[in-house]
């Protein structure tokens, strides 16, 4: 029997030829085996404790959620409204013709450069009915445009000229921004006459009887500090984005809201649409510049101080919701990194306080802050648009299904319930808000970590009749925005929805569940949001 050649014979070369596949294979199957040893000994061990996790993190955004929905609804059904639980009556005498049965009321209205509404909240307020020797507007203007500074001036003086006491302050820099200018507001002589303080932002557009509504609960009850009323929106049903965020903040106030005002008397203060006592405000510290939240910071403190706060949601205030991508994200950063930088500075003073309950601090550390600030926006993203579709590759972790299906089913059902005209936009809403708590995750970690731009200030832009104008006619629900390429694509967005497709197409092809269907519409969702099909376009267009 012959042997094989060697190299230097004349078979050599077919040899070789016969030898390397079979040693390019095995060496294929060696790198195949290694990566399963891999995945299985070291990526899925990872993969698992983080599904555990997220499971322990979703079991508490659902007991959140359940407890308050149940308050909600027991205040709803046993009509617990804010006049059977405090003293409430009409104030006495003429409304017109005033009294001392009528405190002095300041009405503060901040702004900056808000030419397109800043005539509709002064207007409103020049319109409440009130003494007219009882309330003092107090316009505070910290716009850097000379035009639109001009213009708000021009609309004070004429409202002057009709003898409405309205006060136009200007401060020389905008240091502290919105807490700056409220608190540079109450150190003027006229401000220290007054025993409450309504405030709106420049969009807000009150009702005549607004004062009429609100006050009675302040008067009457000493121990109320805050008066919170609900926001209305004009422009709700232009565009899907503010379709989806009028769900959001309708479950806000509906729920969330109403629930700590019923069980603890404490929720945040949203900043505008409602009513100070002056002294509350004093008594905390008055207004502080420290985070992106001085409306959550001021409520903490008073509460902190023993105050009561009170949200009646029958009084509507008529507001402007964002509509550009590029506002929403803004407010959404500045509303979410704030909160967590507040935690970060004041959970040591709350835990440490000595004059609430253990009950109620427990309350505001874990409910408020923990569960609803720091963990909602991290578990939303890592779970639903990370550990999912990563699950996908990894075979050897399986994801319960109480956790995949039942908690976000009944959490989804908890806000159908309190939106049953937006019921149809459901599904739309829970992929629209899984993109937004990417931008949500990371506003977090920046509000944890305190990196340079935790006080990032950016005012929401507003559109006012611009938008309105464009509610009249028929308005398609996803749409370009015109502007330049940098300021439309969000590169993250779509570095993760090329990810979520990769990951879709794997479980379509190989996978033994039906992952994909929602991988792929998640997908969808982040690419539209990443190139920036959605909401109106952006002003620079």
């Amino acid at each position: 029997m012959a042997l094989p050649a060697t190299s230097d014979g004349p078979n050599s070369a077919t040899w070789q030829n016969v030898l390397r596949p079979l040693l390019l294979r095995s060496s294929f199957d060696n790198v195949v085996l290694i990566g399963t040893h891999v995945r299985a000994h070291v990526i899925a061990p990872i993969l698992y404790a983080a599904v555990v996790l997220c499971m322990a993190m979703s079991f508490m955004l659902l007991l959140e959620a359940v407890f308050m929905s149940a308050v909600s609804l027991y205040a709803k059904l046993f009509r617990r409204t804010p006049e059977k639980r405090y003293k409430w009556e009409a104030m006495g005498g003429d409304a017109e013709k005033g009294g001392l049965d009528y405190p002095m009321v300041l009405v503060q209205i901040p702004m900056y450069n808000e030419k397109e509404v800043y005539h509709l909240s002064i207007r409103a307020a020049c319109a409440l009915t009130w003494p007219p020797d009882r309330i003092i507007i107090q316009i505070l203007d910290d716009s850097t445009d000379p035009l639109i500074k001009d213009l708000v001036k021009v609309e004070c003086e004429e409202w002057a000229k009709k003898g409405i006491d309205i006060k136009y302050e200007v401060r020389s820099n905008r240091k502290g921004y919105k807490a700056g200018a409220l608190k540079k507001g109450m150190e003027h002589h006229y401000a220290k006459q007054c025993d409450f303080v309504a405030i709106f932002d420049a969009d807000f557009q009150p009702d005549s009887d607004f004062l009429l509504k609100t006050l009675p609960f302040l008067v009457l009850n000493p121990e109320i500090a805050l008066v919170q009323t609900r926001w209305d929106f004009v422009n709700y049903s232009a565009l899907l984005m503010t379709r989806i965020q009028k769900m959001s903040l309708d479950y806000h106030f509906k729920v969330e809201q109403e629930s700590g005002s019923t069980t603890f008397s404490f929720f945040g203060f949203n900043g505008t649409a409602g009513v100070w006592r002056i002294s509350a405000i004093n008594e905390a510290g008055g207004w502080k510049d420290r985070t992106t939240v001085e409306d959550m910071d001021l409520a903490v403190r008073a509460t902190l101080k023993g105050w009561k706060f009170l949200y009646v949601g029958d009084i509507r205030v008529k507001s402007e919701l964002p509509s550009t991508l590029k506002a929403y994200r803004h407010q959404q950063h500045r509303w979410t990194c704030g909160a967590v930088n507040l935690f970060k500075k004041m959970g040591w003073d709350i835990a440490t306080n000595k004059e609430v309950s253990l009950l109620k601090k427990i309350h505001v550390l874990y409910s408020f802050f923990f569960v609803k600030r720091v963990i909602a926006p991290i578990v939303t993203f890592f779970f639903y648009c990370v550990v999912i579709p990563v699950s996908i590759l990894v075979p050897e972790v399986e994801i319960p299904v109480w956790g995949l299906v039942y908690i976000p089913t009944t959490i989804t059902i908890l806000n159908a319930v309190r939106n049953p005209s937006s019921l149809h936009l459901m599904p739309l809403w829970i992929l629209f808000e899984n993109v937004m708590s990417l931008h949500r995750m990371r506003a977090a970690i920046v509000g944890l970590l305190g990196t340079s731009s935790v006080n990032q200030w950016v005012v929401t832009e507003k559109k006012g009749q611009l938008i309105r104008d464009k509610a009249d006619i028929e308005v398609p629900l996803l749409e370009p925005a015109p502007t330049k390429c940098s300021e439309r694509v969000y590169v993250w967005e779509l570095v993760l929805a090329a990810l979520l497709f990769m990951c879709a197409s794997y479980n379509l092809v190989f996978g033994n569940n039906n992952y994909y269907v929602y991988v792929f519409l998640q997908a969808v969702a982040f690419t539209i949001v990443g190139f920036g099909f959605i909401g109106a376009p952006n002003p620079t267009s």
